[in-house]
């Protein structure tokens, strides 16, 4: 049985350059898929990374079936430049009220490390 970590994959689409909030750029993006290779929770699944206009989705399969029966991709975490350097936002997804949850505000690295280690399981459920 092959137990290695699985890494993420970045799915390219940007949006176009003049979209309002346009902050996401392909280094951040890599950042976060090297991120996720080291989460603490669900590693033997492949999360996907989505770039939006204003930042990230992180999208993985439901393992646990605790949110989806099927085990189809779920929402994970979306993270949101706010404009400057080191202003970033890091949303959970609340699946019961189909909305997004602010969990931190800060530069890039220390929201990525709360993310991967999830210590309340507000994530990777």
């Amino acid at each position: 049985m092959n137990l290695q970590p699985r890494s993420a994959v970045l799915v390219p689409a940007p949006p176009p350059p003049d979209a309002p909030g346009h902050h996401a750029i392909e280094m951040d993006g890599r950042r976060i898929v090297r991120a996720l290779k080291r989460r603490a929770r669900y590693r033997y699944v492949s999360p996907e990374v989505q770039v939006e206009a204003d930042g990230y989705r992180i999208l993985s399969p439901c393992c646990s079936r605790t949110v989806d029966t099927d085990g189809a991709k779920i929402d994970i975490a979306r993270l949101v430049c706010k404009g400057g350097p080191g202003a970033w936002l890091l949303y959970s997804q609340d699946h019961v009220a189909q909305s997004w949850e602010l969990q931190g505000e800060g530069r890039l690295h220390a929201l990525l490390a709360l993310l991967c280690t999830d210590p309340q399981r507000i994530f990777w459920k």
